[in-house]
């Protein structure tokens, strides 16, 4: 019997999952050995069924797997016949290696780079800025330490991951992700980034490293950053000054200066060349940057910084739409490798957004696809109008062909 004329041939899960090349599962596969102690659970099956849970937005592995068994007629689309038990799941959790999640993320993150990169919105004269922060995620749990303060009536204190992330500001998703406890310093960060010379970054002033901002200076990699109000600095040049000026807005002062970095045993301190800014904005607050590049203006500092609130709005993103407040394993594995299950899930639904050219908001496009994982609509027709899809698909008449 042939299928209904007017359904898709598969579930919208399914169509998700098609962006997800089984070259790639092979190649993952290939490299760490994936199914090599786990013949009952495949690599792929474990990554489908965890997709599953994060755009379900299931808050344990019972709800996940109690959802599958409702779809097991329709899990042959997916790639498999049966849900997996709990116990399996939650084995394959704590004893598969969370980078075998970070390299799909990765490489997923390289095919489609070029296609969600776009830099004409972002009012910026330079290419391949990158945006650094870190976000907590507070977990009840000792493996990961380092969020609140301890409690007086002996209840059990939280525990924290932090997500040290390196943005791409043309494409909206993380680029590189470090996961770490809590209590772990952000600017450590900045020692694991690998950049090529004329990248750009922006971070807030937590990150203010002198001797990495030197080394980075060397190597033509140029920063955005905001000073510390207790920066000792030594001003060689003022190239603007309008702080005295009645209701000046914008770029108020514009200085060259040095800032001495020591070095460590007996080598000399050296002094660090950097342009200091100051600027006001519309409504009255005023911002001092640092930036280690004398070619660009002054107002486009401040216009890259201003670009460093989009990181905000990614964590903003995930921590809303995906499932971060419960975690499918008490192991530092299972939750490393959930976070890189929800940065997969939001690197498809942007790739997603991005094919059908809509309009919608992220949180909504989303909601409306997770209540219609199963149904067999067309995606990419669902997310640009999603009741003239369902119509269209559910008013065809039923014919059917023995």
């Amino acid at each position: 019997m042939s299928e209904v004329r007017g359904f898709t041939g598969q579930p919208i899960l399914s169509q998700i999952l098609d962006l997800i090349n089984s070259s790639l599962i092979n190649k993952v596969n290939r490299k760490y050995k994936a199914n090599r102690y786990y013949k009952k659970l495949p690599l792929r099956v474990h990554l489908v069924s965890l997709l599953y849970g994060v755009f379900s937005y299931c808050n344990g592995l019972r709800e996940m797997c109690e959802g599958l068994l409702a779809c097991e007629g329709k899990l042959v689309h997916l790639g498999f016949d049966s849900a997996p038990a709990r116990s399996t799941l939650s084995d394959a959790n704590s004893n598969r290696s969370f980078l075998i999640f970070e390299m799909i993320y990765t490489e997923l993150l390289q095919q489609y780079h070029s296609f969600i990169s776009d830099s004409r919105s972002k009012g910026l004269s330079i290419r391949n800025l990158k945006i650094i922060d870190s976000s907590t995620i507070q977990l009840f749990s000792e493996l990961l330490r380092g969020v609140g303060r301890t409690t007086k009536d002996g209840s059990r204190k939280k525990g924290g991951l932090k997500v040290h992330t390196m943005m791409d500001a043309f494409s909206g998703v993380a680029e590189f992700v470090r996961m770490t406890a809590a209590r772990e310093h952000d600017r450590k960060f900045l020692f694991q980034l690998d950049l090529p010379s004329n990248s750009w970054l922006v971070f807030d002033k937590a990150y203010n490293v002198y001797h990495q901002f030197l080394k980075w200076t060397n190597q033509k990699i140029w920063f955005v950053t905001r000073m510390k109000d207790n920066a000792v600095f030594h001003v060689t040049k003022v190239l603007v000054d309008r702080t005295k000026k009645k209701n000046a807005k914008g770029v108020l002062k514009e200085q060259y200066i040095t800032i001495g970095v020591k070095q460590g045993g007996s080598q000399p301190e050296q002094r660090l060349k950097l342009k200091r800014i100051t600027f006001k904005t519309e409504d009255g607050k005023v911002y001092v940057f640092i930036t280690n590049n004398f070619m660009l203006p002054a107002s486009q500092i401040a216009t890259i910084y201003k670009n460093r609130w989009m990181i905000e709005l990614l964590f903003k993103q995930i921590k809303q739409n995906f499932p971060l407040r419960y975690f499918w394993g008490n192991s530092v594995n299972a939750i490393k490798m959930q976070v890189y299950c929800v940065l997969i899930a939001q690197l498809l639904m942007v790739v997603i957004r991005k094919k059908a050219v809509t309009k919608k908001s992220f949180a909504n496009m989303i909601t409306v696809m997770r209540l219609h994982l199963m149904s067999y609509v067309s995606l990419l027709d669902f997310i640009r109008d999603t009741y003239k899809a369902w119509r269209k698909t559910h008013s065809a008449p039923f014919a059917f062909i023995t």
